[in-house]
């Protein structure tokens, strides 16, 4: 299965972007996740989206070439980072990647909810018509103090963060399969 990865966090030392990354060596025996850079993203103009810069057309291409997309993000004034919801806009328009791919999320923060008012504005925009994106329900990975519990390395080191990442990771893979048949079901009738 193939995963895309969108990171809402920029910054080349992002405990989000590291905690990416160690899913994506962590789970490699369950999906294959591409990391995709935002950071070159142009901000979402109408007046270019249907002939967008080549950096826009390869972002969607590889977000429409994955089985589901994992949704990384830090919170910024109590909400989604603004690189997260520039390739949001982008993903929504015209041929609209994201409709019906299968979804999950997972953030972290130094603060003590690990970005849960982040990841609530996430849910509701990936419901909304342009992007429509199923979400794994009930599995929600808020690592706060996520300072504390990752080493230098990128590596989380906290036992329970890592047990609960590890049952939300076989439930996601599980729950996409699952999507991926019902959505096949539907085509046939």
């Amino acid at each position: 299965m193939k995963v895309a990865a969108i990171v809402g966090s920029i910054r080349k030392e992002s405990f989000n972007l590291k905690l990416a990354y160690y899913i994506q060596h962590r789970y490699k025996h369950l999906f294959q996740l591409d990391v995709l850079n935002i950071r070159d993203l142009p901000f979402y103009d109408q007046d270019t989206e249907s002939a967008p810069p080549q950096t826009v057309v390869d972002f969607k291409g590889k977000v429409a070439e994955a089985d589901a997309v994992l949704w990384v993000t830090p919170e910024y004034n109590s909400t989604i980072p603004g690189v997260m919801v520039n390739a949001i806009d982008w993903l929504s328009r015209v041929d609209q990647v994201m409709v019906g791919k299968p979804s999950w999320i997972v953030g972290s923060s130094m603060g003590l909810l690990g970005s849960v008012k982040a990841q609530g504005h996430l849910r509701d925009i990936l419901f909304a018509s342009g992007i429509s994106s199923p979400l794994l329900p009930g599995n929600e990975v808020y690592i706060g103090l996520v300072h504390e519990k990752m080493n230098e390395k990128g590596e989380l080191t906290d036992k329970l963060t890592i047990k609960h990442l590890d049952l939300v990771s076989e439930n996601f893979v599980k729950w996409a399969k699952e999507q991926s048949r019902l959505k096949q079901l539907q085509s046939l009738v």
